[in-house]
């Protein structure tokens, strides 16, 4: 476990300094508004990101988790989780491409939004859901940090002037490509994993099985994305900058707490009691660093170079919002979940999912990126609130 949490521990560390040497440049060269061009495209890729995934980071992974010594159960594995991939990664570039050329906006940035689009194939390749479920984290380390350090190099090499903004984008693209290819020689050559074609019946068994944990996945982005995609229809490009540069160093403390979420999955799965030692010390970071964040605002919007008279309270909200995602971690992925409660955590996902999707027109249309942060602090609050509550009634029948 130890391994485990050092080795993506090494991977956010250097996911989060060559991001904070790299982003005031990008910011600087390019402009808030190509950046916020940019934060569109990839919210609409959002969406079908948990689309291509269907769930396979928490199911795949517990499938790994307990067949891990049996090779023909892994290729049977690979196989169902590849096959759904790439069926669904068909389905998302077609209805990607009809919404580009439909809508004249998103038609005029083609090329970003292709190239961003094209991000779906790296993240379908790379087989990280097998590598967390034998809890090898170290060939993610290696595979990561690699394109990471590939792709900040080429940030200076190649973007010079504004006009380059669409290489941003393409190099993120290119990383996600090489990553997937190697992670697939890994797989083929190391752990001997072999494809089967499998017929369409077992492939919809596995679509139906997974269908509760994929709602649960997806469905967070109908609040949690729209914030951003939705501002493409509210507010000017620059103000979309200045949004997902805001939100850029917020979502860099919940990749962290990502790290113990994911780390402990996979042992909490053969391990429950290692539960209540995840739950203090996620508990421990989330606090510690929701506090930092607030406290160093004036440090983070010089280095961000961003100047809103609301920024202050945008962060706030956004830093507040790390809250009920922890909460939500923590009682509804790493307990409810493992526990096979997976449409208990669906229905409470489910419910504040549509409410919050619901609200974020009003809230965006009256206030803006105010709204935005927003919605997403009150969404995630009462989400996370929900699954705690569940978790408190089962603990609490336990003692009766």
């Amino acid at each position: 476990m130890l391994e485990n949490f050092f080795s993506l521990s090494a991977i956010q560390v250097v996911s989060m300094v060559l991001p904070l040497i790299t982003f005031p440049y990008i910011i600087r060269v390019i402009g808030l508004n190509n950046y916020g061009t940019i934060a569109l495209a990839l919210s609409l890729v959002t969406y079908f990101m948990s689309l291509v995934d269907f769930s396979f980071m928490i199911t795949a992974t517990r499938d790994v988790s307990l067949h891990r010594h049996s090779h023909r159960a892994l290729s049977l594995i690979y196989s169902r989780v590849m096959t759904i991939k790439f069926f669904f990664l068909m389905v998302s570039f077609a209805i990607i491409a009809a919404i580009i050329l439909i809508y004249p906006p998103f038609y005029e940035e083609r090329a970003v939004f292709f190239i961003c689009a094209s991000t779906l194939l790296g993240h379908v390749l790379f087989p990280e859901w097998f590598f967390h479920g034998i809890e090898k984290m170290k060939f993610i380390t290696i595979i990561k940090i690699s394109a990471q350090i590939l792709f900040t190099i080429g940030i200076f090499l190649f973007i010079h002037k504004s006009s380059d903004y669409w290489i941003y984008p393409l190099l993120t693209s290119a990383g996600g490509l090489i990553s997937g290819i190697i992670g697939q020689v890994v797989l083929l050559n190391k752990y001997r994993l072999k494809f089967k074609v499998l017929s369409w019946q077992r492939v919809m068994i596995t679509i139906m099985g997974n269908s509760p944990i994929f709602y649960n996945q997806f469905l967070p982005t109908l609040y949690n994305n729209s914030s951003t995609f939705l501002l493409g229809f509210f507010v000017s490009p620059y103000l979309i900058g200045v949004y997902a540069a805001i939100r850029k160093i917020i979502d860099i403390a919940v990749v962290i707490l990502g790290i113990f979420s994911r780390v402990f999955f996979p042992l909490i799965n053969k391990k429950r009691s290692a539960f209540d030692f995840y739950k203090k010390v996620s508990i421990t970071v989330t606090f510690v660093g929701t506090g930092l964040i607030v406290l160093l605002h004036p440090l983070i919007f010089l280095y961000l170079n961003v100047e809103y008279k609301y920024d202050l309270l945008i962060l706030i909200f956004l830093s507040l919002s790390i809250i009920g995602l922890s909460m939500y971690d923590i009682y509804g992925l790493n307990y409810l979940i493992v526990r096979r409660q997976d449409k208990v955590v669906l229905r409470n996902t489910l419910f504040i999912s549509v409410i919050g999707f619901l609200t974020a027109f009003p809230l965006l249309y009256f206030l803006g990126i105010i709204g935005a942060s927003l919605n997403i602090f009150l969404s995630r609050s009462i989400m996370g609130l929900g699954v705690f509550l569940k978790y408190k009634s089962i603990k609490n029948d336990k003692v009766l």
